[in-house]
């Protein structure tokens, strides 16, 4: 078992504590593969005395330059990209081509999002008045705290570290304590690609301790968090007492519509790519089935059709199409959610149990005929479930798909163009995937709306958000 230590101000060190966190494989809770720092609040400070006085010299480096370190960056995890996928499955438990498409989204990240600080610009106007002259810069905003989730451990981080570091933003990494090696690595990375003592610093640790710091310390200008509806409201709420800039990438419930037009195989594909990708551990998969009652039972009998041949097991193992829960409370919580719906007088279609290898592994399920009483059809499940409902009419599924506190990404399957346009307007989302259910790109916006989160990430506007708009006006010229 090998110990690992923060990286704060170029150096790596230890906690005081003198304490530390074990780091276990989710596909085997007895697994110890590393431990990290437990670290509290004066590592917070640490690290953020190290972002702030980073803050100035490394604003000044030009645009092209320092997208230059990032792309450098990007050159070094390219060349080790094998190897960090393997990391990234043991640590997190998905299986190992998942892992790698994570890696290759993470470089995807770094290649576009880096470059975006050379093209940051603002805007001159023509005063009324003579001899007058007013126009816009966008500044960096300072150092950054960036608050990471397990589920997409090296994705998530680069999403946001790219933007901030590419316009001027040193950060603060906290990453979540179930994948910190991942964080961990690409301080690594940064080490080697020449970012500047302070620019970059990664803390492992208490999430409540670390997290009040960044978010009450007047030194952090920003958070950007992404994680769970519940935990980003008390993040917003210490954010206020220092009116910082947030971002907020929050939880979601997405619909996933199924229309009487609809390609009825390629819906199963979508389906199945969005709900049960990293094992429907992600913010953005189906998290309920509407499809229209003339082909309600033909879509059920093909979607739990493919669902039956999902290969559970190690993500290493061959031929594994899914893997493990990330630890024993989502597993709780899948089975919480599939005997309530059951005992509301759903019908199991497939799976329904843990799976014959124990621990953290469920088997994939569906249930249809699902009652919209039930927990699973207002709570975001967080695992290999798919819950079915059926309807009649677009005015009906809208309704049903719009009634949630949140607003991630929703998704649906039409041939009629005239219904496209209409639906994908009505949808209350911020992502609206139309025959498809992988719509994330780097270069699009990704966010959500209502409870789902503010702000954006990726595109030129996740570049925005670590920038203010400073406006000048000269006289007298």
């Amino acid at each position: 078992m090998e110990t690992y230590r923060n990286y704060i101000g170029g150096q790596w060190v230890e906690s005081a504590s003198g304490r530390f966190m074990p780091n276990t494989t989710p596909a085997n809770r007895d697994d110890i593969i590393g431990q990290v720092p437990l670290s509290t609040k004066e590592e917070a400070l640490a690290a953020v005395a190290s972002a702030h006085e980073a803050f100035e010299s490394w604003r000044a480096v030009p645009a092209p330059k320092r997208g230059d370190i990032v792309l450098r960056a990007w050159r070094i995890m390219e060349e080790r990209k094998d190897a960090i996928g393997r990391m990234l499955s043991r640590e997190e438990g998905k299986i190992l081509p998942e892992a790698l498409g994570e890696v290759q989204k993470t470089l995807n990240c770094l290649e576009y999002l880096g470059g975006e600080g050379r093209r940051m610009s603002g805007v001159s106007r023509e005063s009324e008045l003579s001899r007058n002259y007013a126009y816009t810069r966008k500044v960096p905003l300072g150092a950054v705290g960036l608050i990471t989730p397990w589920n997409f451990p090296s994705s998530m981080i680069t999403r946001k570290c790219a933007p901030a570091l590419a316009v001027g933003c040193p950060v603060v990494i906290k990453p979540a304590s179930q994948t910190p090696l991942s964080a961990l690595a690409l301080a690594v990375l940064a080490e080697e690609a020449g970012f500047p003592r302070g620019v970059i610093n990664v803390i492992t640790g208490s999430a409540n301790e670390i997290g009040k710091e960044l978010t009450t310390n007047p030194l952090v200008r920003k958070i950007s968090f992404t994680g769970s509806t519940e935990v980003g409201k008390v993040l917003l709420s210490q954010c206020s007492s220092t009116v910082k800039k947030v971002s907020m990438e929050l939880g979601g419930h997405a619909p996933f519509i199924v229309f009487d037009d609809a390609d009825i195989d390629e819906a199963v594909v979508g389906a199945m790519q969005s709900k049960f990708r990293n094992t429907g551990q992600t913010c953005v998969c189906a998290n309920r089935l509407f499809v229209h009652e003339k082909i309600y039972e033909e879509f059920v009998k093909k979607f739990s059709y493919a669902v039956s041949e999902i290969k559970v097991g190690d993500g290493f193992d061959k031929d594994v199409t899914s893997g493990p829960l990330i630890d024993e409370n989502s597993f709780e919580k899948v089975e919480e959610h599939v005997q309530d719906a059951i005992k509301n007088g759903a019908k199991l279609e497939v799976g329904g149990h843990q799976h014959k290898l124990g621990g953290n592994f469920y088997q994939p399920t569906v249930l249809s005929n699902v009652n919209i009483k039930s927990k699973i059809t207002h709570e975001e499940t967080f695992g290999p479930v798919a819950p079915i409902y059926k309807f009649s009419s677009d005015e009906e599924v809208i309704k049903m798909a719009n009634d949630t506190p949140y607003g991630l990404a929703s998704y649906f399957y039409s041939r009629d163009i005239g219904r496209i346009w209409k639906v994908a307007e009505a949808l209350e989302y911020g992502i609206v995937g139309v025959n498809t259910g992988l719509p994330s790109k780097a270069e699009i916006p990704f966010g959500g709306v209502k409870e789902s989160g503010l702000g954006r990430e990726g595109s030129k506007y996740g570049v925005d958000d670590f920038l203010e708009i400073k406006y000048v006006n000269i006289a007298g010229i």
